[in-house]
């Protein structure tokens, strides 16, 4: 099972944990309302299901933060070229500098290129071939 899993059930048995010990504990603070000498174990069992809540509260934040930080995807694009396509050399518009495919980003849809030269950034657009 996955780690994020295995924190929702221990969330799970945490916040269990926290009824149990609070609902007893105020079961045994009623029955000495009778004038029964019982001590302090009410408290105690009140206490002890007060932690496990805060633990389990705590423990069902962090496996949601987990979960929202282990959402991020990478995207790879490969475009598959017929044949007969010959391959350039690309250069900056600006400075003339032969540019390679790491100068080239895609932004919102868009092909972005940096020259690596003159650091100017402009979009990608293709030249009809007529």
């Amino acid at each position: 099972m996955k780690p994020i899993t295995w924190m929702y059930v221990g969330a799970v048995v945490l916040l269990l944990m926290a009824a149990c010990g609070l609902g007893l504990g105020g079961f045994i603070y009623l029955g000495s309302l009778g004038g029964a000498n019982i001590g302090s174990l009410h408290i105690l069992l009140a206490g002890l299901g007060i932690l496990a809540g805060i633990a389990g509260i705590i423990l069902i934040f962090a496996a949601v933060r987990k979960t929202k930080a282990d959402t991020a995807q990478n995207v790879t694009l490969k475009v598959d070229l017929p044949a007969n396509v010959n391959v350039e050399k690309m250069k900056c518009q600006s400075c003339g500098g032969v540019l390679t495919s790491d100068d080239i980003k895609v932004v919102n849809g868009a092909p972005m290129v940096t020259c690596p030269f003159c650091n100017t950034v402009y979009q990608l657009t293709e030249e009809p071939k007529w």
